[in-house]
């Protein structure tokens, strides 16, 4: 892409925008942002003590489960990567640019680039908020990490890839601490995220920024698994040319099914059946029918 060309910026600017308001709209759907309060109390570090009386403390952790907070960081990991599109600081670059004769606009998008730097990408172990040092007693190994590092550790060796160099740099620490460091941070991503969302939103609808309508319309995540649709069914013997397209007519093999009758007859070679009506009590063991010879279309 030239940069001498505003025609060309405008609409790498603008992609990258389309694509951040797709996946931020799928990050804002997830369970954990349904609650706003709880989701920025997960995003500090809480952590509760107890004194037990004897000169020891009983701290307690108390986090989401781990499937939940992983499925949220599986819905972040493009907005964190560079490489990708719908890059958190891709899209802040682009809200720059239009925003560069807005000083109140423009000012919110530096405070929020250095908001990001520093909670999701810190540089040293005080601003990742702490580190852990262990030690093992019988090979008189030392090893410290600070918690950012183990954050990547979790999610890119645990989670959304098998890091084999993060996992085995984080391996002394065990998946708790790698977890415990990453759920602050996953929390505040979203935090960011949305919030950046919202100010797109915002400037979309003051006429700042021209978006597609389309990008924050569209389904980004599915409300219900469930679903009850009318159809017409086809079938034909195994092998049958299939149709060209949606729209042609079916070749003259093929049937229209109609009837419960035609739908016992829908089995796989294991015995699975394919299609069954609502009235039938109960599936049909494979011993119990003649494995089918058509497919349904």
């Amino acid at each position: 892409m030239g940069t001498g060309d505003p025609k060309s910026l405008i609409a790498q600017y603008q992609e990258y925008l389309e694509a951040f308001v797709l996946r931020a709209r799928r990050v804002e759907e997830h369970s954990l942002a349904a609650d706003w309060d709880a989701l920025v109390e997960l995003a500090e570090i809480q952590i509760q003590v107890t004194p037990l009386g004897n000169g020891e403390m009983l701290i307690k952790h108390q986090y989401p489960a781990e499937e939940v907070v992983e499925s949220a960081a599986a819905r972040l990991r493009p907005i964190l990567l560079e490489g990708d599109a719908c890059f958190y600081q891709k899209a802040l670059k682009a809200l720059g640019y239009f925003c560069r004769s807005l000083p109140q606009d423009g000012e919110w998008i530096r405070s929020a680039r250095r908001e990001w730097r520093t909670r999701v990408a810190p540089t040293t172990g005080e601003e990742a908020g702490y580190w852990i040092m262990v030690s093992n007693t019988a090979t008189g190994e030392d090893h410290n990490l600070d918690r950012h590092l183990l954050t990547m550790a979790w999610i890119y060796g645990d989670v959304v890839h098998h890091d084999t160099a993060r996992r085995q740099e984080a391996d002394p620490f065990g998946l708790v601490d790698r977890f415990r460091a990453a759920v602050p941070l996953i929390a505040w991503a979203m935090i960011g995220t949305i919030e950046l969302l919202n100010f797109t939103r915002v400037l979309q609808e003051a006429g700042h920024i021209t978006l597609s309508e389309k990008v924050f319309e569209e389904s980004v995540a599915l409300k219900s698994t469930t679903w009850e649709e009318k159809a017409k069914v086809y079938f034909a013997p195994v092998g049958s040319e299939p149709p060209t397209a949606a729209t042609t007519p079916f070749p003259e093999q093929w049937a229209q099914l109609d009837s419960a009758a035609d739908v016992s007859i829908f089995r796989t070679t294991s015995g699975v059946q394919l299609l069954r009506t609502d009235d039938q009590a109960a599936e049909q063991s494979p011993s119990d029918g003649p494995e089918a010879d058509r497919d349904a279309g």
